[in-house]
């Protein structure tokens, strides 16, 4: 079969087809995945990025090559899932900025698409790395230069192409040491080659379930609201008062005297910041005397910024809201939801976080997070996810906590798409990270230094989590089988086991540095309390001069996260 030109109709059933090829092959894209920890795929987060795009294509009767690429383009940017999910987007974007302008599609068109996918999404990852799916995006552009002269079929010459991207990814292992030892080729790629495959087939005039193509309505949404406490009953509050202030030191306030002061607030409640920043120290608890920690505050300085919130007043509100918005039709609540918005003034800074379990959520809303949008590890918000909850915070300034590596993408994306905020992206690998970032923030200054005091922030801790593996695979020299234990740092894989307490407390031992004074174990909902407890007191074991402490996170999947500083 030869042909030699698209018409928008034709470039129509060619996405769809190739997003049903990768809805089709995307559990087989997830086994592909070097790293066995049970997050959010590539397979997974490619298939739902370029169904939000075909989802818009498909709504489109009569097409012409201009609402197409705009579906497209536009589709797949806001449904952008993952690292892998962004940069197919992107490599998207560029190939529609080419041939939107074109009535039909000769070869020539698509070489010149493919060259300008592969540089915008080269542009769009602050350091590419070669053996991943840019590498095998990128032969494919350069074959398609090299034969365009010769081959005016474009069947044919996708043929070459797609073969020839194809050897690029089974050299993918060459290129990168953890594919060869895993014994797979990137994810990405073959993410990339399946689409085309895809689109190739219809190329042909082969039959396609065009509905494969297409997701739900309701399918794959992170939820984006602001930390609820409707399953805490009032009773399991422990410290009634969230008190907070900033103390204007008038004398030093040295790392004795912080240890000091968190002592004491530690005798007197709970859920403890205490950030000092040259002439002022910032100061967040949970406790049943406020007084206590303003008399203790001030025994430093003059305070300011003063607020004491009854948490369990707060809670039984939110319960009532809860109830009554239940019982809202859709559109009164989205209307309540407007005018309180509207009501309310615009304020200097808002913080966006992303979270997964109550308990986190509930962390970072009382570190004053406007807008949790919970979804993390095990379902990658995507960028429309992140745009629309940065559409919720009425503020001038909006940092993103994105608290996952493979989410810092679709966070910049979302930055990139806002025109009327300025968005500052802190690019938190994990919950403690944001944690930490959040807790950095300090009012009254600029949102640059806000930005570089919370990014240090960063760096100033380890980071560790346990979780479970999901497939058997082999890494860094450990041969690991489904369902054995994870310790994990920010870089590897640390330790692999069958127990959860002997995973854990090696896995903080290993990360554990000289200057280690403080462990924080958030642990997750299939964790009671009391085991929890066990863990701290494992962990306490380990040298007498750390402090160990136990927060509920609630997340799902992974056992504990941990926090080292």
């Amino acid at each position: 079969m030869t042909v030699k030109t698209m018409d928008a109709l034709l470039v129509k059933k060619c996405f769809l087809s190739g997003a049903a090829a990768i809805q089709a092959k995307k559990e087989y894209i997830n086994e592909l995945n070097v790293f066995p920890v049970p997050d959010g795929d590539t397979g997974t987060n490619m298939t739902m990025t370029i169904q939000s795009a075909a989802n818009e294509v498909a709504a489109i009767e009569n097409p012409n090559m201009e609402d197409i690429c705009k579906a497209i383009s536009g589709g797949s940017l806001r449904g952008a899932r993952g690292n892998s999910g962004v940069i197919l987007s992107q490599l998207l974007r560029g190939f529609t900025k080419v041939i939107q302008k074109s009535e039909v599609i000769h070869v020539n068109t698509l070489v010149q698409g493919f060259e300008k996918a592969v540089d915008s999404a080269y542009k769009a990852v602050m350091k590419p790395k070669e053996g991943t799916i840019l590498t095998v995006a990128k032969g494919g552009a350069v074959k398609a230069a090299k034969i365009a002269k010769e081959c005016d079929d474009l069947v044919g010459f996708a043929d070459k192409v797609i073969e020839e991207m194809r050897r690029v990814l089974n050299q993918t292992p060459e290129m990168l040491p953890v594919l060869k030892e895993a014994g797979v080729v990137d994810s990405g790629g073959e993410g990339l080659v399946t689409i085309l495959e895809g689109m190739r087939d219809a190329l042909m005039g082969k039959e396609i379930d065009y509905e494969q193509a297409l997701q739900p309505a309701t399918e794959g949404s992170a939820e984006v609201r602001g930390a609820s406490a409707g399953g805490i009953s009032t009773e399991e509050i422990k410290f009634g008062y969230c008190t907070e202030f900033i103390i204007q030191l008038d004398r030093g306030f040295s790392s004795t005297d912080e240890s000091e002061m968190k002592k004491y607030l530690q005798g007197i409640g709970d859920s403890i910041v205490c950030v000092a920043d040259e002439d002022i120290v910032k100061i967040h608890v949970h406790t049943n005397d406020p007084g206590l920690a303003i008399q203790k505050g001030l025994s430093y300085g003059e305070l300011s910024r003063m607020k004491i919130d009854n948490m369990r007043e707060e809670h039984n509100e939110r319960v009532i809201l809860s109830s009554q918005s239940q019982k809202e039709t859709a559109g009164q609540t989205e209307k309540a939801l407007q005018d309180q918005k509207q009501e309310q003034p615009r304020k200097e800074a808002g913080f966006i976080s992303v979270s997964a379990g109550d308990g986190l959520s509930t962390i970072f809303k009382e570190l004053g997070v406007d807008v949790v949008i919970e979804g993390g590890q095990t379902m990658n918000p995507s960028t429309e996810d992140i745009l629309e909850a940065v559409s919720q915070v009425n503020a001038d300034t909006v940092y993103v906590f994105p608290n996952n590596s493979n989410i810092i993408l679709a966070a910049n994306q979302a930055k990139a798409l806002t025109e009327d905020k300025d968005i500052r992206v802190i690019p938190t690998k994990n919950i403690p990270q944001g944690i930490n970032a959040m807790i950095h923030y300090m009012d009254g200054s600029s949102a640059e230094e806000n930005e570089e005091s919370m990014t240090e922030a960063i760096g100033q801790i380890k980071c560790g989590q346990v979780t479970y593996a999901v497939r058997d695979t082999s890494i860094d020299g450990k041969e690991i089988k489904q369902g054995d234990l994870m310790g994990l740092s920010d870089k590897t894989i640390e330790t692999v086991g069958h127990d959860i307490q002997e995973t854990t407390v090696e896995l903080v031992r290993r990360l554990m540095e000289e200057e280690t004074e403080l462990v924080t174990l958030y642990y997750g909902k299939d964790v009671s309390e009391e085991e929890a407890d066990r863990m701290a007191e494992a962990v306490s074991g380990l040298r007498e001069d750390i402090e160990v402490e136990v927060e509920y996170g609630g997340q799902p999947i992974y056992y504990y996260f941990i926090s080292l500083e």
